[in-house]
């Protein structure tokens, strides 16, 4: 249960990367089926997910933001491609709530082949068009990171009802190695209406 400490209302699916040593595993998809105590997900590749649920699971919802919704000091997460010049190009951005810091590096991501996942707090934040320019800091270095117009920026909002789990909702979450070889997860993530969470 320590291990799920790190997954509690959905704010860990940022360090996702970090932990992928310790067998962690991502899982995204469509909801078949929950219970009280599990869920299933069709994933990507069509193939259910069993995963099993700890007793106070928790939901958080993505609601979309507009790009102003980022501002120096904002702790953000983006799933970002890297660049030529050295330089990510952002693919969707996920602002935490105030005072919650998670995933803190940049690190491999599996959203899509080479993408990488930057977890910091944002320095200077520019207009490029009708997108933003960000420097995001973390503990060993810094990221320029461009956001164009029409990349999905959600802010993460704890505390959504169970019941917004339910068949044929999209779901992003990160699940622990539990007894016996499942998977065991505390928190679950959707968008709003069920919307397929961005990263």
């Amino acid at each position: 249960m320590k291990r799920l400490v790190m997954l509690a209302v959905g704010l860990a699916l940022m360090a996702a990367g970090p932990v992928a040593a310790q067998g962690f595993h991502v899982v995204r998809g469509v909801v078949a089926a929950v219970t009280a105590t599990s869920v299933t997900v069709t994933d990507r590749d069509g193939k259910p997910v069993v995963v099993a649920l700890a007793p106070d699971w928790k939901v958080s919802v993505l609601e979309p933001i507009s790009a102003d919704a980022i501002v120096p000091g904002s702790f953000i997460g983006t799933t970002e491609m890297p660049q030529a010049d050295g330089t990510g190009l952002s693919l969707e951005v996920h602002v935490f709530p105030p005072g919650v810091k998670m995933g803190e590096g940049h690190y491999p991501w599996d959203l899509q082949p080479g993408a990488m996942m930057t977890n910091g707090t944002v320095g200077t934040v520019a207009a490029v068009g009708a997108g933003r320019a960000l420097d995001v800091t973390y503990p060993s270095g810094t990221r320029h990171v461009v956001v164009p117009a029409g990349a999905p920026i959600v802010q993460i909002t704890p505390g959504g009802a169970q019941s917004l789990i339910q068949p044929g909702v999209s779901v992003f979450l990160v699940a622990a190695p539990g007894p016996g070889g499942g998977l065991v997860a505390n928190s679950i993530s959707t968008g709003v209406g069920g919307a397929a969470p961005p990263m």
